[in-house]
């Protein structure tokens, strides 16, 4: 939580301009609608699919970043970015390759795990 209040996201948006998220379904309808575009229309400008069949940005840095770092769709992102950095999940220890990782590009990541001892 500290580290959070040390990090400026906007100043910093590494994880958008380096890291894609998983977009579910319900993370493509609620972008799409947001947007005003069909599902279609936007998996095809901003989506790709990976090696494993999941869809992602199209390309880096994410297609919904903008200038000012904000992000074109705040209100409707995925929720693997309204996640991020998983700090205050299970997930932050159960898949420490991944929180290692994001610790690379994270400042807030890399703030926790500092205080971790880690």
């Amino acid at each position: 939580e500290a580290a959070v209040g040390r990090v400026d996201c906007l100043a910093c948006a590494c994880c958008c301009k380096g890291y894609s998220p998983w977009f579910t379904g319900p993370d493509i309808r609620r972008g799409a609608a947001y947007l005003d575009v069909k599902e279609m229309d936007f998996r095809q400008a901003y989506m790709r699919t990976d090696e494993d069949g999941d869809y992602v940005a199209r390309s880096q840095p994410c297609p919904m970043l903008q200038p000012d770092n904000t992000c074109q769709i705040y209100e409707a992102r995925p929720s693997d970015c309204a996640r991020f950095p998983y700090t205050d999940e299970n997930v932050f220890f159960k898949k420490p390759k991944l929180t290692a990782t994001n610790a690379q590009f994270c400042p807030i990541v890399a703030d926790v795990l500092a205080g971790l001892g880690i």
